[in-house]
């Protein structure tokens, strides 16, 4: 017996179906969504809780992942044992001063190969670019025996100028791709007005590249702040040592147990300053990996 279907109950249940395919796709995007932020947060999560741990709990068998009670006593112990607050100041200097130098030095380069165009300069720029891509801890012999020459050894100055001089590629290339994108008109009305070239860097392009600077300022930051092998090698007092160094000598300091707990509370302790710096620039970040997306 042959059946016939109303052409209206087809054109009703076509749409239903769309709105539930294009749910159960949302569904799925928002799930891996969830599981992407949790498998990068996950380690972060871990190490909180473990700063926060007893030392029985951080033991414990079947482990315990979210403590029933907490203590403060690694942190108490970070900074009474240790000179932590030392090595604190140590990272943000070194960090900060390599920074400085690299916008300070990669800024007027950076301009120079984008609107002077010199003789040479794609080769110099090709030059940048392979050095961002030589591996940094090739170095490490041939920077020692600078080190050793010049007796920089135990010296703020033995990380800040590797630092200086690793990162500084990458913000010349960064800075070179923003000024290449700002209209001529500019530096022509700027001259036109009077304006030399470092008057109309440091007065007219540098608040225009302001997203650049704080992108590319942030991003040497951070790496001179996580730089492990050269402040391991190039520092041996301990008063001199940077977070990172310190960090992993925790686990040094007694003969019978790793320190868990202590080098959680630490590991907080040296990523608390970097959270706080991005958040305060998030808007500047944002803009300044945006940047030249997206023409018109």
């Amino acid at each position: 017996m042959a059946t016939f279907l109303d052409p209206n109950q087809s054109a009703t249940t076509e749409p239903s179906r769309r709105r539930v395919s294009i749910s159960l796709g949302d569904v799925f995007f928002w799930l891996a969504v969830v599981a992407i932020v949790i498998f990068c947060l996950a380690p972060i999560l871990w190490q909180v809780l473990t700063s926060f741990k007893f030392n029985e709990d951080i033991s414990a068998l079947p482990t315990i992942y979210f403590p029933r009670r907490i203590t403060l006593q690694h942190y108490i112990e970070l900074f009474t044992r240790r000179p932590f607050l030392r090595y604190i100041f140590n990272s943000t200097f070194v960090s900060s001063v390599s920074t400085i130098a690299c916008l300070a030095i990669g800024t007027p380069a950076a301009y120079a190969l984008a609107r002077l165009r010199p003789l040479g300069g794609n080769l110099v720029q090709l030059g940048v670019l392979l050095i961002t891509l030589f591996p940094s801890i090739l170095l490490l012999q041939g920077l020692l025996e600078v080190i050793q020459l010049f007796h920089l050894g135990n010296n703020y100055l033995a990380l800040i100028i590797p630092y200086t001089a690793l990162n500084l590629p990458l913000t010349i290339l960064v800075m070179r791709s923003f000024f290449a994108q700002l209209p001529r008109e500019l530096e022509d009305a700027a001259r036109v007005d009077g304006y030399n070239t470092g008057q109309m860097l440091v007065q007219i392009l540098a608040p225009l590249t302001l997203p650049a600077l704080v992108t590319t300022g942030i991003l040497t930051f951070i790496a001179a702040w996580n730089e492990f092998i050269f402040a391991l090698t190039f520092i041996t007092e301990e008063t001199m040592k940077t977070i990172p160094v310190a960090s992993a000598q925790l686990g040094s300091t007694s003969v019978f147990e790793i320190p868990y707990g202590p080098i959680a509370a630490a590991t907080v302790v040296g990523t608390i300053p970097l959270v706080i710096l991005v958040l305060l620039f998030q808007r500047q970040i944002v803009q300044g990996l945006t940047a030249g997306a997206v023409k018109g």
